[in-house]
């Protein structure tokens, strides 16, 4: 059993705490850039005359993300969190130039996947420094100010985005994140100088990566092109569908063969780490696929405009950061903290189906029931991660870290594709009428008839984590100090 390092640093709660408010302020970066360019993305789609290609600026952010996630946890393992974060920052930054320039859709998309490559190591990173500084017992305290973080991010940011869109050029939303990364590389680099050195020499994957690169790619084109593009009885999807099961294979060949393979089979024989890792992927990336398509289905099932779609989409991003709180103020105590996730889950499995029934509610009911789903999602985000950590060596943190968030954005991408594919067909843009038509969004009862099975899905996505959390066991958090496997 591998306890801390001998040469970790004793740290004050001042020491602490600068370096917990150094990353806090570097993940908030990557949390307003999750909702300020939702409401933005009808405009984009006008802007920029490709309405079938626009999920792709959200699911390249989320490919990319889902490669670099695990990537970032083990080579923080090796070279150290403070190294790897700033490389994570300038990534996202020369991202968010590419966006900001982009004069056609293929570039933008181009300039989120470089975002999500930053992007991808900035939450894993985060989390895995908040681990290293604070015991398991003790770190619901300081996931309650993840949730701040994103109550910001979830405040600020869709209500920035829809007024921009309507009223600015869209493209500022990029260029903002130049001064703000200016701003988190200065603060984190001071912050993270006391940080403890609990990283570890690691063999880096890269077969493995590529093999699951171009799994996922496949997938997710089949997925996307599908009824859009060309039908779904094509070569073309047969063709996709054919590379994504070979090279899922081989990537499945390659874990089981690898010296260190790019996700660790140890790490995920633990019962602890699979059941959370499955519970966190399901309760991040439904709400947060949800949230993508939200703006379209106020403008066009409730008539608001982009920046009124703004204003609306407040109250549902700020819903989960009071579940995340609250869940994490249980984690203070020994056992008892699955409760409040467990009832949170249920009530959004609920809310879900509720939506799916009733698609077509009066905008203050859709809005209370997507904020249930988000509310109750939140529980579980900060109780699984905590679960995850607690359940590995600390010199494993980061790869369990960026393991958790590389289901995370996996699921997420495959969500938003398969929705995606949901709303293009049922809006109209299907090959008959031109791979690349901007689709005749439809409008009321008829809108509304097509979101019924986009909250049908999400209703699934949530109820599958709902089993994955309850089957997880509830092992007693290590108390203060150092943080060592149970």
């Amino acid at each position: 059993m591998a306890g801390p390092p001998l040469d970790a640093p004793a740290l004050d709660e001042a020491a602490v705490r600068r370096i917990v408010f150094g990353v806090l302020v570097a993940m908030f970066l990557a949390a307003v850039n999750q909702t300020v360019v939702t409401t933005a993305l009808p405009t984009i789609g006008r802007a920029l005359g490709n309405f079938a290609d626009l999920t792709w600026v959200v699911t390249a952010y989320l490919l990319a993300t889902t490669v670099a996630a695990p990537l970032y946890g083990k080579l923080a393992d090796a070279w150290g969190r403070r190294v790897m974060l700033m490389a994570a920052v300038a990534l996202f930054m020369a991202g968010s130039t590419v966006a900001a320039l982009a004069p056609d859709m293929a570039t933008l998309i181009a300039g989120r996947g470089l975002q999500g490559i930053g992007g991808g190591g900035i939450f894993p990173l985060a989390q895995t420094v908040i681990s290293d500084v604070v015991a398991p017992r003790d770190r619901g305290r300081y996931q309650a100010y993840i949730g701040v973080v994103w109550l910001v991010a979830g405040l600020g940011g869709p209500v920035i985005g829809g007024v921009l869109a309507q009223h600015g050029h869209w493209s500022m939303i990029f260029w903002a994140n130049l001064p703000l990364g200016a701003v988190v590389a200065l603060s984190s680099w001071r912050a993270l100088a006391r940080l403890p050195q609990l990283h570890r020499p690691h063999r880096i994957d890269w077969l493995g990566a590529a093999l699951m690169t171009v799994a996922a790619i496949a997938a997710l084109l089949a997925l996307g092109w599908g009824g859009t593009r060309v039908p779904w009885l094509s070569g073309i999807i047969a063709g996709l569908a054919a590379v994504a099961v070979l090279f899922a294979a081989l990537f499945a060949w390659r874990l089981a063969t690898a010296a260190e393979p790019f996700l660790s089979p140890a790490i995920l024989k633990n019962p602890v780490v699979r059941l959370g890792t499955l519970a966190s992927a399901s309760a991040v990336s439904t709400p947060m696929s949800m949230t993508v398509f939200l703006p379209l289905y106020y403008e066009t099932v409730h008539g608001l405009t982009a920046a009124m779609a703004g204003v609306a989409l407040v109250p549902v991003a700020l819903a989960s950061a009071p579940g995340s709180m609250l869940s994490s103020r249980a984690m203070t105590g020994r056992r008892g903290y699955k409760r409040m996730p467990a009832i949170g889950l249920a009530a959004a499995v609920a809310a879900a189906v509720a939506l799916a029934l009733l698609p077509g509610a009066p905008l203050g009911l859709a809005m209370a029931l997507l904020c249930v789903v988000a509310f109750g999602t939140g529980t579980a985000i900060p109780v699984c991660t905590v679960c995850i950590q607690n359940a590995v060596a600390p010199h494993r943190v980061g790869t369990a870290t960026g393991m958790m968030n590389f289901s995370r954005a996996l699921l997420s991408a495959l969500l938003v594709a398969v929705l995606g594919a949901i709303l293009l067909a049922g809006f109209g843009v299907v090959p008959e009428r031109g791979a690349r038509a901007a689709g005749v969004l439809l409008h009321g009862a008829d809108a509304a008839a097509v979101y019924r099975w986009l909250f049908a899905a999400s209703a699934v996505a949530i109820a599958g984590g709902f089993v994955a959390f309850l089957r997880m066991e509830e092992r007693p958090l290590a108390g203060p100090g150092p943080r060592g496997e149970p």
